[in-house]
């Protein structure tokens, strides 16, 4: 074989592969499988280690690499045992047979996959385990396509992932050779560019990193991580949420813990999978809900019952924050002379006074129709209120709750973009930084919807709905892969063209009393959710 030159180095030389850096490597993969082997993760002959010969004067992706045999006990190996093979995967040292009842000597099965591994993601070590609980927690839902695991100590221990991230680990069905693998692993790893693993259901798992170390300690935290999730199902526990709360009923026929970001795929009677998006997100006025409602009934109750509230919520936290967004505003609109804008006196000239000017300005600004933040904020707290004390009720149309339980039942989130009030839901601000726990989805909703559905919660946005950024962050607030794994339905073409630009796949609600649409405006419509 014609040795390889790098730097001066042959790297296929005889003398580089006796040499300190092949030697060192291959002691090190034979501490590591007696480690492993003492984890479960190697036991019956099974799994497997791969690492590049570090070597500073040659680039890391000519460096030579080393793999375990196949059908060997992994404790028991010796150094002389590893293969070593070119950048390109051919092979240039194998180990000498060893005498009955030793079999004779093989590269391992894995070796396509290690190399799309090295190939792909420029890794130095990958580590194929046949640990128990990689096995378990790829079976105990049978449809899932992912692995999904969010507030975990140990996430932080996974390269490119803090605590509050959540992990995704991408799943692939198994085959009867290691061999056939290698195409959906391949895939794998195209599809899910930050991931460092990929499941092998009822098998086990492939880590890489850029190091051995780091596929090492990867390794022991995807199986930290396994196990726990699995003892939390035991216990009825949801791995996949915040605050691992109690697994939905409703969710136990169709899907399990650890699927709530919607891997799992729809039959259909031919035997194909449709996918669905792991999220829809819904506008609320002209697609939830008749556009009649907020014009007709929201706004004028807000309108009609801004001293009202006040009166009664002044000393409050919220109120206060409410007052002080107001004074803000209305210092700005004297400045800019707006009309109708009144000075608010001092807090000592008394509650009245101030409540007085405060409602001018607010009845000012709602017959301008400004869309501002501190009028939204006080409307949205007033409605609030209304809902609270069974004065307002949300509407929605007919086919919305159907819809919601189904996407539900299948695990899709369904977070809402616009203020709580046009439907009953708790809102959060995306440039807060705050992302509600599990008990704050089981919020009072008025919606008519089933007792079990949990899932729903509204933005607000701290853009204009119109621009691309806003659903960049919505994007990025949902934790998805790619923003295409969202689908987003409203009834503004101007809204649909800036989530289409942010990558997001939008579909256009046609509802009883929204306006009219451009000709070609070019998005998929329909009139009922049932069409979805």
């Amino acid at each position: 074989m014609a040795a390889v030159s790098l730097n001066g180095v042959k790297t296929s030389s005889q003398a580089y592969l006796e040499g300190k850096a092949v030697k060192e490597t291959r002691a090190l993969m034979a501490e590591l499988c007696r480690h492993f082997y003492k984890l479960g993760w190697v036991s019956g002959t099974g799994g497997s280690i791969s690492i590049k010969v570090h070597d500073d004067s040659i680039p890391k992706p000519q460096q030579l690499i080393l793999m375990s045999p196949s059908g060997v006990q992994k404790e028991r190996m010796e150094p002389e045992d590893m293969y070593v093979l070119s950048h390109s995967g051919s092979i240039l040292a194998a180990p000498s047979p060893k005498p009955y009842p030793h079999k004779p000597p093989k590269c391992t099965d894995c070796d396509p996959l290690f190399m799309k591994a090295y190939e792909k993601r420029e890794a130095g070590a990958v580590v194929h385990s046949h640990g128990v609980e990689s096995c378990i927690v790829t079976m105990i839902n049978p449809l899932s396509k992912e692995f999904r695991i969010t507030h975990m100590e140990m996430i932080k221990g996974i390269k490119g992932h803090g605590y509050y991230d959540e992990l995704v680990v991408p799943i692939i069905e198994n085959t009867a050779y290691e061999y056939q693998l290698t195409e959906s692993f391949a895939k794998a790893i195209e599809d899910y560019p930050k991931a460092t693993a990929v499941l092998v259901r009822n098998h086990g798992i492939f880590v890489w990193g850029d190091t051995w170390i780091s596929a090492k300690t990867q390794s022991e935290c995807y199986h930290y991580l396994f196990d726990a999730a699995i003892k939390l199902h035991q216990m009825g526990l949801d791995w996949s949420t915040p605050n691992h709360g109690p697994i939905q009923s409703a969710r136990r026929g169709l899907s399990i813990a650890g699927d709530s970001n919607l891997s799992v795929k729809a039959r259909k009677s031919n035997g194909d999978i449709d996918p669905f998006p792991r999220c829809v997100v819904l506008d609320i006025e002209g697609t939830t809900t008749p556009i009649s409602f907020v014009s007709e009934i929201l706004f004028p109750y807000a309108r009609d019952n801004v001293g009202r509230h006040l009166l009664a919520t002044y000393d409050t936290p919220e109120t206060k924050e409410d007052i002080k967004l107001l004074r803000a505003q209305v210092e700005s609109d004297l400045d800019q002379g707006i009309a109708g804008a009144v000075p608010i006196p001092p807090d000592d000239a008394g509650k009245e006074e101030v409540i007085a000017a405060l409602v001018a300005n607010v009845d000012a600004m709602i017959k301008a129709d400004r869309k501002i933040t501190a009028l939204k904020e006080l409307q949205g707290h007033i409605w609030q209120t209304g809902y609270e004390n069974n004065e307002l009720e949300g509407i929605v149309f007919d086919d919305v709750p159907e819809a919601l339980e189904k996407w539900h039942a299948l695990g899709i989130k369904v977070p809402m973009v616009g203020p709580w009030v046009y439907a009953g839901l708790p809102s959060y601000r995306l440039d807060s930084g705050y992302y509600p726990t599990e008990e704050e989805f089981l919020c009072n909703t008025c919606l008519p919807l089933p007792a079990t559905h949990h899932i729903l919660i509204s933005f607000i946005l701290p853009w204009n709905k119109r621009e691309t950024r806003s659903y960049v962050e919505i994007s990025q607030s949902l934790g998805v892969d790619k923003p295409s794994d969202i689908l987003f339905l409203t009834d503004v073409v101007q809204e649909a063209t800036a989530a289409k630009a942010a990558g997001l796949e939008v579909i256009i609600s046609i509802r009883p009393g929204n306006g009219p649409l451009p000709e070609n405006h070019g998005f998929k419509t329909i009139k009922s959710f049932s069409e979805i």
